[in-house]
């Protein structure tokens, strides 16, 4: 799984999730008088643990697997979407949860001495905290950020520091990176030529624009927030959705849009291309 195509909200739910694997383990009811107490695991409790537990930890899976599978559908809706609804699935649980006062049989205890312990309340705060973060995961922008940036640029062999061209050399393989030289953009290494003495040098071309002479070179390039890639029949339905952090091959140019292809084969036009980074 490429961690780096992971949003800061997916980071959130899947920290809440794991949390409330932890608080499942704690006393959900304790028993005055004793050195008893009850679980999320406990068969008494049934279907607590499925229903908030299990529940989130799925929820967090399904919105890992959406960033891997930008645009996949499953009966009609996204990853993305069937997160979002498990994701408050839980909250509705956890919220009707902290009501329960089912005492376990076989302990001989009575309402008198039954409290809830910690475990009751932490899965209540955190249920619903997850459910919040699934509604905004992909609503609010601070949560839609990349949760470790982009992957860097592959650097030319032998540059010290800073910032140094993209296709100043063939990229290299990384993290993410299909293995492999490239060749290099014929317009810019016209452009980084060195000029004749007195001549201006001249400025390299845009990311995004298309070499002279009406030849397109296949570039490597990541986007730097996510972006949707829309059918290329025109017909206007988003097939994926590019992450930051994942390599993406340019295979054509229309105008200002890129017709970009997908790590598993799909093809795309890529309206957006401004800011995008070139490997």
């Amino acid at each position: 799984m490429n961690i780096r195509s992971l949003t800061r909200g997916d980071g959130a739910v899947i920290g809440a999730a794991l949390l409330l694997l932890i608080f499942s383990f704690l006393p959900f009811f304790t028993y005055s008088g004793t050195s008893k107490s009850t679980s999320s695991w406990s068969p008494a409790l049934f279907p607590l643990l499925p229903t908030v537990t299990l529940a989130a930890l799925a929820t967090a899976a399904l919105f890992a697997f959406a960033r891997q599978q930008p645009g996949r559908q499953v009966v009609g809706l996204t990853l993305d979407q069937w997160a979002t609804a498990l994701g408050v699935f839980v909250g509705w649980s956890a919220f009707w949860s902290i009501f329960s006062n089912v005492i376990p049989g076989g302990l001989g205890q009575n309402n008198d001495g039954v409290s809830k312990g910690a475990g009751a309340w932490l899965t209540f705060i955190f249920g619903i905290g997850l459910a919040v973060l699934a509604v905004l995961n992909n609503r609010l922008p601070a949560l839609k950020a990349p949760l470790m940036g982009a992957a860097p640029a592959p650097q030319p062999y032998g540059a010290v520091g800073g910032a140094q061209p993209y296709a100043a050399a063939p990229p290299q393989a990384g993290y993410g990176y299909p293995g492999g030289a490239q060749s290099v953009d014929p317009a810019y290494a016209q452009a980084q030529a060195p000029a004749p003495y007195g001549a201006a040098a001249p400025q390299p071309a845009p990311a995004a624009a298309a070499p002279a002479g009406g030849d397109f070179t296949a570039f490597w390039f990541a986007v730097p927030v996510p972006r949707p890639l829309y059918a290329e029949d025109g017909s206007g339905g988003q097939i994926a959705e590019l992450t930051p952090g994942t390599w993406y091959l340019a295979v054509d140019q229309r105008g200002a849009a890129l017709i970009a292809q997908t790590q598993d084969g799909r093809r795309g036009v890529l309206q957006d291309s401004s800011g995008i980074q070139r490997g």
